[in-house]
């Protein structure tokens, strides 16, 4: 079961990530931009996405993982249990987060080191 810790590790992978707070809770930044944030009431983390498609094929897909409230209807952003996500899953999650947020160069030269 993936904790706080592990969404750190994983988001220091890439560069220009901080961790930083957001709405008072632990957060990830991209170059300032936010990626995620621990959410309490209900405890999840909220995880940046593509768009709204992306959004609700993750809420369709694994609804067990995956979910929302109404304070995200029409935003790009899920819920995620950490208690339920795999740790793979996790990892693409950031990473995409990551790529939505990041510079375009900074993606660009961080593919071209890969």
């Amino acid at each position: 079961m993936p904790g706080w810790d592990d969404v750190v590790a994983i988001g220091s992978r890439f560069p220009g990530v901080e961790v930083a707070t957001s709405y008072g809770t632990p957060s990830l930044k991209a170059k300032g931009k936010f990626m995620c944030r621990l959410r309490t009431d209900p405890d999840a983390l909220v995880v940046r996405v593509l768009d709204l498609p992306d959004r609700d094929a993750l809420l369709r897909g694994n609804p067990q993982v995956f979910f929302s409230t109404p304070h995200y209807d029409g935003h790009p952003y899920v819920l995620v249990r950490l208690e339920a996500v795999e740790p793979a899953e996790l990892a693409e999650l950031l990473e995409d987060a990551w790529r939505i947020r990041a510079p375009k160069r900074l993606v660009a030269e961080h593919d071209a080191s890969a």
